[in-house]
């Protein structure tokens, strides 16, 4: 055997014994092997769809715009503000322009958090999901007559 071909034939050995050391199915009520995979596959699908209920979180880096560049602007006007004597001295244009800046500066930072911020919230639906398939997955197994552990 090649070295290729029996690194393959390790991985996949390696890769079957974790996953059969995820969860053991002991039958109850003396199922049948096909019977307990029909159980297995159908528990499955029951759980799968369960967790794909809700749709993951979008939007937050629009969101985050949108708050930054109000913040920005706001907070421009009122730093332009402490200083009225430079302030009121300036045209409007130079003005608009000055809060326009630090609204498109504070957008920017409002998209990068909201895009983390979403990227935990889908984090942690995920983390729900999975809990929730697991759940879902081992109380149909059970009610089937299964004793489910990890």
């Amino acid at each position: 055997m090649s070295r290729l071909s029996s690194f393959s034939l390790c991985f996949v050995m390696s890769m079957v014994y974790t996953q059969v050391q995820a969860e053991t199915v002991t039958p109850l009520k003396g199922q049948t092997s096909q019977q307990i995979q029909l159980d297995i596959n159908d528990c499955r699908n029951i759980a799968a769809s369960q967790s794909a209920s809700s749709p993951p979180p979008s939007g937050g880096r629009l969101r985050g715009a949108a708050v930054g560049a109000a913040a920005g602007a706001a907070g421009a006007e009122v730093r332009g503000r402490q200083h009225d004597e430079f302030y009121e001295q300036a045209d409007d244009s130079a003005k608009q322009d000055y809060r326009q800046n630090r609204a498109g500066q504070t957008a920017a930072a409002g998209a990068v958090v909201g895009g983390s911020r979403q990227r935990q919230e889908r984090r942690a639906q995920e983390q729900t999901n999975a809990a929730a398939s697991s759940t879902a997955y081992t109380g149909c197994l059970q009610g089937r007559g299964y004793q489910v552990t990890p």
